[in-house]
């Protein structure tokens, strides 16, 4: 770019001194020789990479917007040429000059590019952000001595030394000590959150006060950190789907263009009495107006005109610069967009279809009450205790928490019944725990006592779990999961925003409704097995609803899936993270309204830069073709379009989203 405007400059200050003031310095061959050699040294030299990238589409019959500037330029110093022949006596017929021009025009195009490409650098700088965050040192104890090492030579098992105000140099979880950690980079939450032994802690964070031992669980490309910034990327380099409609106009534009310039420069030669009245008309307001030109000079001006005004930079920026920011301003916030066309279906969703367990609710449900039927107590706790013990359902770990059991029996034959339960041989007896339905399954009848009982535990919302040893139920287990904070004002935010909701879980339908109630969810549908959650969210698609599932667990990966955009909780299982498109890094509910924020914006931007590049090609183009935009100042305008849809998307970076 720099080499293009060391000769480009004076060749235009040459120019000015010519034609503008009169000032002959030199003849005009030698003038001519100057704009022709400059002029070739520019398009050849520095614009070398756009005539190549010419050449490879035209090659394949797809030309791109680099088409255009090669063949104005090119075309721009074939008449130099020209008229340098004429000069040298090798031709009968004068030429008007465009060599100059085509320097200008080329310098200015490269000129675009730079800044163009520097905005696009500016507008990824959330990758950089993220990065900046990693420690280049920590401090390990090795046979009781602390010692500094670089971070990436870190190894699963290293204990490590957070003190105050240092950043924590990988994943790991806490061994010792007690710090308020600063997560904000990764979860978009101000405060800092306190973390203690047991406590897992992300590599990036910043220890604000305390003193921390943390053992590395996780390094190199597996870190949470790594996560993000390969999610962003990935984000960053994908499609929505409106950048399909770009990506076609942009494929027929170049064509089009091609043979309106042809046209133009056909309607000039041709017609030049019918023409010349229009600029005639604009020269008196129009500086750059020429009328002096033959009329070969005069239709190539125009031709010219259009040929480099209409490139379509613009179009081919405005969606993936807006997205590049849009994602980048997501994992500043917590929110990661792991598909570029998560975007444009959340802010076209109509209904969102929570979980229950994990998403609205803390995912840590507890035994609220006890109803011993038939045996003694003791014995059934230790015999459903040393059952439960083999799950890692959070209903068998409630259970399991609330027996505390002594673990003396040995378990046979256990089975997992997705959705309603477990059962197994504990010692001699048979020992099944669940749901209603597992009761049904197994032809338990759930009456009398034990019936009434769950009724009571149903009308206070709590989930009810049968525990029958042998055929017969010996207990019924109530349990209670606690509503996370700010759910039920982020269910009033999402339906101010015009959105359905829905509550869809395996639970039964009494507890359900009495949380949905609390909240504020519309609609329940509940006692959903997981293979037929994804069944529900098919039937609201062919209702004509776009949907948005929100879940955590395994148990909502297929729905994940299948509903137009899966939002994941980051504090969820890792298959339901892979089955999103969207992931809320820290769980909080809060996170989906700027999640659907995040959405609205960049797609508000998308849809801005899509105008503007459409509106800058209906207004310019028609000026051109009649004469009025000079060749130089039309590349310069295409320029600042290009520059301008880049500028447009980086503004939302400055965008809050709670």
């Amino acid at each position: 770019m720099i080499l293009s405007w060391a000769v480009t400059l004076p060749l235009m200050i040459w120019m000015f001194l010519e034609m503008v003031l009169g000032l002959h310095m030199m003849s005009h061959l030698v003038m001519e020789l100057a704009m022709v050699a400059g002029a070739s040294y520019v398009i050849f030299r520095p614009g070398r990479e756009t005539l190549l990238s010419a050449a490879r589409s035209a090659r394949v019959w797809i030309p791109n917007m680099d088409v255009l500037i090669a063949l104005g330029t090119l075309a721009s110093l074939l008449t130099g040429l020209a008229a340098l022949g004429y000069e040298l006596g090798l031709l009968q017929s004068p030429f008007y000059s465009f060599a100059g021009i085509a320097a200008m025009i080329m310098a200015f195009h490269l000129t675009g590019r730079y800044v163009e490409t520097k905005a696009r650098g500016r507008a990824s700088e959330a990758i950089t952000r993220l990065l900046t965050l990693e420690a280049a040192t920590a401090t390990l104890i090795v046979n009781g001595i602390e010692k500094s090492v670089p971070a990436d030579e870190l190894r699963k098992g290293d204990v490590m030394i957070i003190r105050t105000g240092e950043t924590v140099p990988a994943d790991g979880v806490v061994v010792d000590g007690k710090g308020s950690l600063d997560e904000a980079m990764i979860t978009g939450e101000p405060m800092p959150v306190t973390r203690t032994v047991g406590d897992p802690v992300v590599g990036g964070t910043i220890n604000r006060e305390g003193f921390l031992r943390v053992k590395v669980t996780v390094t190199g490309e597996d870190t949470f950190l790594s996560r993000v910034i390969r999610l962003v990327e990935e984000a960053q380099g994908s499609k929505v789907p409106i950048q399909d409609v770009a990506d076609k106009v942009t494929a027929v534009f170049v064509p089009v263009i091609l043979l309106l310039s042809l046209a133009t420069f056909l309607a000039w030669l041709l017609l030049p009495a019918l023409l010349n009245p229009l600029l005639d008309f604009a020269e008196g307001f129009i500086p750059w107006i020429v009328t002096d030109l033959n009329p070969v000079g005069q239709a190539f001006f125009a031709a010219l005109a259009v040929l480099v005004i209409a490139c379509p930079c613009a179009l081919g920026l405005a969606t993936p610069t807006a997205l590049m920011v849009g994602s980048g301003l997501g994992a500043e916030n917590g929110i990661l967009i792991r598909r570029g066309e998560a975007i444009q279906r959340l802010q076209e969703a109509t209904v969102l279809v929570f979980d229950k367990t994990g998403t609205l609710t803390q995912g840590k449900p507890e035994v609220a009450e006890w109803v011993q039927i038939d045996g003694e107590e003791a014995e059934i706790k230790t015999l459903v205790g040393s059952l439960e013990k083999q799950s890692e359902h959070p209903v068998s770990l409630a259970i399991t928490e609330f027996v505390k059991a002594e673990l003396t029996e040995d378990v046979r034959d256990f089975e997992t019944y997705t959705g309603m339960g477990v059962c197994g041989m504990v010692g001699d007896r048979r020992i099944v725990a669940g749901n209603l339905d597992l009761m049904d399954h197994f032809s338990i009848p759930a009456e009398g006592e034990a019936g009434r009982k769950a009724a009571e535990m149903l009308q206070k919302g709590y989930t009810t779990i049968f525990i029958a040893s042998d055929g017969r139920i010996s207990a019924v287990a109530g349990l209670t999961d606690q509503i996370k904070d700010g759910t039920a004002e982020m269910i009033q935010r999402v339906k101010m925003m015009g959105y359905r909701t829905i509550m869809l879980t395996g639970d039964q339908e009494k507890s359900a409704r009495l949380i949905a109630d609390q909240i504020g969810i519309e609609q329940v549908i509940a006692g959903v097995k997981p293979d037929q959650k994804s069944e529900v969210i098919t039937g609201l698609q062919k209702r004509g609803e776009v949907v948005v599932m929100i879940g955590d667990g395994v148990n909502d990966a297929p729905a994940l899936s299948a509903a137009d955009v899966g939002i994941a909780m980051g504090t969820g299982t890792d298959i339901a993270i892979e089955a999103g498109s969207v992931i809320l890094v820290d769980g909080h509910p809060n996170g989906l309204v700027r999640a659907l924020n995040l959405s609205r914006e960049t797609f508000r931007k998308i849809r801005q830069n899509l105008f503007w590049a459409f509106f800058y090609n209906v207004v310019m183009i028609p000026v051109a073709v009649i004469g009025w935009m000079h060749p130089v100042l039309a590349e310069a305008a295409m320029a600042f379009s290009s520059v301008n849809v880049v500028g447009n998307s980086r503004r939302l970076s400055h965008k809050k989203l709670d």
